[in-house]
């Protein structure tokens, strides 16, 4: 089977890593299908949200460490293997860190169910999705320095914001693992719900987001995320713009009348 499996029902795509003998440690194949699984989330106007999980009892337990001892890096090439660090940094910037950046790109909510273990790159996938629900038994660590590496995939750059500076460094210089109600104390999640409870949960939640006026709900991401690299009066420009295309929309007329007739309102 597929390293990554890959599908879209009712305006929902669920991105699964499947390799769940190796707890989803990424490969080739795995990093290369979710790149354009990504890239079809943002070209689709059928896709209104995304799921990503990980098969069997693992999110995700980051890079293939089996991979090194053979003689290569954790997210270069099987069919390049090479010592030179420029090899090294252009495959990771050509593979991992391109997720990271298609994200960006993606207006739709993406949202991660985590089961068993998101340790290093796999934590940092969760962490570039919008909201982590996460199963009661499930254990958090960014692992890189206990292979002496450093997060190669945006680590550095989502776990601060997230926790803090201090608590960001204590995570990586330590690799101390935490569970989940320590990951939801420290805001590094969102929700935290029994173990049997997780599917039909982070289902529920992403259906509901599905069924929302789609174009307000991407606005507002993209507001949040670009207010945070922005001065006041450049949030309340952009904000301001929003709002006047937004108030055009059928979803608006429906939202309104929806509220003065006392109904649920039901958007296209």
């Amino acid at each position: 089977m597929a390293d990554l499996l890959f599908e879209v029902k009712d305006h929902i795509a669920t991105i699964t890593l499947n390799r769940p003998n190796q707890m989803n440690a990424f490969s080739e194949e795995m990093i290369l299908n979710w790149i354009r699984a990504l890239e079809t989330v943002r070209d689709s106007d059928d896709i209104r949200a995304v799921i990503v999980k990980g098969n069997g009892k693992a999110f995700c337990a980051g890079g293939d460490v089996k991979a090194m001892t053979a003689g290569k890096g954790f997210f270069e090439s099987e069919t390049d293997i090479t010592s030179t660090g420029l090899a090294r940094k252009n495959s990771l910037w050509k593979r991992v860190q391109r997720i990271p950046l298609l994200l960006e790109e993606i207006d739709k909510p993406v949202i991660a169910q985590v089961n068993g273990f998101a340790f290093g790159a796999g934590l940092d996938m969760a962490l570039m999705c919008d909201i982590r629900i996460v199963a009661e038994s499930a254990k958090f660590s960014e692992s890189y320095i206990n292979v002496g590496i450093v997060p190669g995939d945006g680590g550095a750059y989502y776990l601060p914001k997230l926790v803090g500076i201090d608590q960001a460094l204590d995570m990586l210089w330590t690799a101390r693992v935490l569970t989940a109600a320590e990951a939801k104390e420290k805001g590094l999640v969102t929700f935290v719900v029994p173990d049997d409870e997780l599917e039909q949960f982070t289902l529920d939640y992403v259906t509901k987001l599905a069924n929302g006026p789609t174009t307000t709900l991407q606005f507002i991401k993209r507001a949040v995320y670009q207010s945070q690299k922005m001065d006041l009066r450049s949030s309340l420009d952009y904000i301001s713009s929003a709002m006047a295309i937004v108030t055009e929309l059928d979803d608006y007329k429906e939202g309104v009348a929806a509220v003065v007739e006392k109904r649920k309102a039901v958007f296209k």
